[in-house]
């Protein structure tokens, strides 16, 4: 990769971000809390980011000439999602200082290129298949069995470019329907989980490694809406899956923030699902848990400061705000009623300004020495009845 273990990007510098979203927000917020001064590219006119940083370019993310404009403000460039295009990266890499490099963008845009990455580490994904016709995809599914989930190689996120094949007269539709995205495609054999984990791990150009404490992540309609930490797994289980993040953070040679995203079985097994390059939606939780955030984290692993320590404070239960809970969200706010006294409720909005069904708006998270009493006053909460 291309960080240099001596080069350390001090505070006053400008920090460069590709996207604008709730990510970079808050890793600006964390970072100028250390100092240090932000620039973004975005399409969007007044995006997450563009409302608290220094500059903000309004552009396509393909377009080099605003990303150039870019490096000539920022002292050194990351980016806050993973479908920025890799040979902007790329060229970035030549005209200024990006430690995350393009190579990992590369890995981890392609789900077949990032499993191979994954197994290269010496690390257990669940079974797969590359599928270029339909008669692989009627080989695949004999070899897997159902249900299985055929999915695009290149983009999807939230649960959007997959199929679970629940029978084999859906093989045809499903093959039809997710070709048309005109890339590769990748069947996995589907894994019977008891629990969606993740760990949320940090390498600094001088090699530091940090892994975050286990998650464990509750999805409605494939989006994030829980994250519980400490999780309800077994004290091996937590040791074995912080060392699978660290590993593959090393292998890849990872820069900055990578989660990785895994399924735990009835028996103990853990398979890794897919990686994110990035701070992550189930590492939010850390911002007011942990002695450090995973944004300062980031912050300090791209700058290559010495990076923080990753113990939790307090158990912590994180909740998703999505478009259709802001209302009752902002209504709860002006009294909290119902509010446990043991339990103290940090809310993060994002600054969006349209406030549509399903898309992320912010989060609580909820500060508790009993998890099961968070959860269960989301459960009956009105903000995410909705």
């Amino acid at each position: 990769m291309s960080g240099r273990h001596d080069h350390v990007i001090r505070p006053g510098s400008t920090i460069g971000v590709l996207g604008g979203g709730q990510l970079g927000r808050m890793l600006a917020l964390a970072g100028r809390a250390m100092g240090y001064r932000f620039a973004t590219l975005d399409p969007t006119p007044d995006s997450p980011l563009g409302q608290i940083a220094d500059e903000q370019i309004v552009a396509p993310y393909h377009d080099a000439e605003a990303a150039r404009k870019l490096a000539e403000r920022s002292d050194v460039i990351t980016y806050e999602f993973e479908n920025v295009d890799a040979g902007v990266a790329a060229m970035l890499m030549s005209e200024s200082y990006v430690p995350q490099g393009s190579e990992l963008l590369y890995t981890t845009q392609h789900r077949l290129r990032e499993k191979r990455a994954i197994e290269a580490a010496g690390v257990q994904v669940a079974p797969y298949r590359e599928i270029r016709s339909v008669e692989d995809l009627q080989d695949g599914v004999a070899a897997f069995g159902t249900p299985c989930v055929l999915k695009t190689a290149t983009g999807g996120y939230d649960g959007k470019g997959q199929w679970v094949i629940r029978s084999v007269d859906e093989i045809a539709e499903a093959y039809e329907t997710l070709a048309r995205a005109k890339t590769e495609l990748v069947l996995e054999q589907f894994i019977r989980f008891e629990k969606e984990l993740s760990v949320i791990a940090a390498r600094s150009p001088r090699g530091e490694v940090q892994a975050f404490p286990v998650s464990e992540n509750i999805h409605v309609d494939n989006i994030l809406h829980l994250s519980i930490v400490p999780a309800r797994i077994s004290v091996e289980v937590k040791e074995q899956a912080e060392r699978v993040a660290a590993r593959i953070a090393e292998s890849l040679g990872a820069i900055g923030l990578l989660a990785v995203e895994m399924f735990l079985t009835a028996d103990g097994e853990l398979f890794v699902n897919e990686l994110a390059p990035r701070p992550h939606n189930s590492g939010h939780y850390t911002m007011d848990a942990c002695r450090t955030s995973q944004f300062e984290q980031h912050v300090r692993a791209v700058c290559n400061l010495p990076l923080g320590p990753v113990e939790l404070l307090t158990p912590v239960v994180m909740a998703n705000i999505l478009g259709e809970h802001v209302a009752p969200l902002l209504e709860w706010m002006e009294d909290e009623a119902g509010l446990p006294e043991e339990i103290a409720a940090k809310v993060h909005l994002y600054g969006k300004h349209e406030a549509k069904a399903k898309r992320k708006m912010g989060h609580v998270n909820l500060l508790t020495d009993d998890v099961e009493k968070a959860i269960r006053w989301v459960e009956q909460s009105p903000v995410w009845k909705a």
